[in-house]
């Protein structure tokens, strides 16, 4: 067989050599000196105790949270994560645990604090960060939107619902044309009689793809303020397509929405939603859910390198005797100690009703970029494991990557922070017309 003919051959799925079909190893039988992620390994980053701060029904939550997760998803995470799918078949065990909805009281909901709802988030982020943004835009965005803007027969019909998990929501506010500055958007609602006609675009929605109920925020044409609408799946003129290769969060079913004449009742428009600031007061609650993701992230990174470099032996030592390895542990360690005292201080500032939203915006920002310098760490630590998703790090690292964009960038909510402590905003460079004069 010359050269030309056996590439022929591989290229011809019919003529394919019988090496093609050669299973890759399991990773226990191919490296068999270091467990992989799908053991997951026990916690080991409390170092400064922070579990004691925590109040009994807090912690009783911690505890059910970490057991399903360890149990039921991190056998599975790195293959679906490699898939880029959804494992569906979690849903119902991540709605037993009854954290979807986190603080929202009544309406079949869990009425968590704040702490538990965070501590929750970070758990399931410790072992897999797509499922616990799964839960954060279904709960922390779409359901606490719903539950602070929506009518009591809205709150009624949808919250007991998306609270079991048995329908899952999205939140749709991002567009192609607009990220960072959102309240710019162009989807329009239209008033009709009997309801609202939309039309536009939206980017980046997770969940989107199957979601049941879609929260859309659309430009009002008539008072041209933003409002908020109860957007059904399987509405006529309403299409999601799921956003390709993407590096991170691989698991999360990111879409682009397609609004094309949705008709939206009047009954499934949101009251209270009348401008973007209301937009805004949903968000400065979830950017403090989201900065308890890296601080799981880190935990579960940390963890994971603590067990491996106590199994990994070079040069006759475990990876764990090495002085360079410790240092780097011991910055991982007190990176997550830092992380969790400022998440744990924002939940308390907000339950206090003193938390502010350049409080939030700053814990978002900070946390996510030590989380990053956290997870690099990890990567160095596990040498050419560390780029492989079996041992959690490489995919944490990428998983990393869109939580510190997503929620504001890094830029953006340092932005609002600075706004907040000089009373001065500089989200908008100097018009071209001013720069030409100076």
């Amino acid at each position: 067989m010359t050269l030309h003919s056996r590439y022929q051959d591989e290229t011809d799925k019919s003529a394919k050599p019988s090496y093609y079909y050669s299973p890759p190893l399991d990773v226990s039988v191919a490296f068999p000196q270091a467990t992989p992620a799908s053991n997951f390994p026990p916690s080991a980053s409390d170092y400064y105790q922070f579990g004691d701060l925590l109040r009994p029904e807090e912690q009783a939550v911690l505890k059910k949270v970490r057991e399903c997760m360890e149990k039921e998803v991190a056998p599975i995470m790195a293959e679906y994560w490699e898939k880029a799918e959804f494992p569906f078949q979690i849903v119902p065990k991540l709605g037993a645990l009854r954290i979807a909805g986190g603080t929202i009281k009544g309406y079949g909901c869990p009425g968590l604090s704040l702490t538990a709802s965070c501590i929750a988030i970070s758990e399931v982020a410790r072992v897999d960060a797509s499922c616990s943004t799964f839960i954060l835009v279904h709960s922390s965005l779409a359901m606490l939107t719903i539950a602070l803007c929506g009518s009591e027969e809205q709150k009624h019909k949808y919250l007991p619902s998306l609270a079991q998990l048995k329908t899952v929501a999205c939140w749709a506010l991002t567009e192609p044309d607009y990220g960072s500055d959102a309240s710019s958007l162009k989807t329009t609602a239209t008033k009709v009689e009997g309801g609202w006609i939309l039309e536009g675009q939206k980017r980046w929605i997770g969940n989107s793809t199957f979601a049941d109920v879609l929260v859309i925020f659309a430009r009002n044409t008539t008072t041209n303020q933003i409002n908020g609408y109860l957007v059904k799946k399987g509405s006529p003129g309403l299409t999601a397509t799921k956003i390709p290769n993407k590096i991170g969060l691989r698991i999360v079913q990111n879409g682009d929405i397609l609004l094309k004449k949705v008709f939206v009742p009047d009954e499934d428009r949101l009251p209270g939603v009348n401008s973007f600031q209301d937009t805004s007061k949903v968000l400065a609650v979830s950017r403090v859910t989201v900065a308890w993701q890296p601080i799981g992230i880190s935990m579960g990174v940390y963890d994971m390198c603590v067990r491996y470099l106590k199994e990994r032996k070079q040069f006759g030592a475990p990876l764990a005797a090495f002085q360079l390895n410790q240092q780097k542990l011991a910055s991982m360690l007190g990176n997550i100690q830092a992380m969790t005292l400022v998440g744990w201080r924002l939940c308390k500032l907000y339950e206090e009703g003193k938390m502010t939203p350049g409080q939030a915006s700053l814990g978002k920002s900070w946390i996510t970029l030590t989380a990053r310098e956290t997870a690099a760490l990890g990567r160095e630590l596990l040498g050419g494991n560390g780029i492989l998703a079996d041992f959690l790090v490489a995919k944490a690292f990428c998983d990393l990557e869109p939580i510190y964009t997503y929620e504001g960038t890094y830029e953006i909510n340092s932005l609002v922070t600075g706004r907040e402590i000089t009373g001065f905003a500089s989200f908008k460079p100097a018009s071209t017309s001013q720069r030409s004069r100076m």
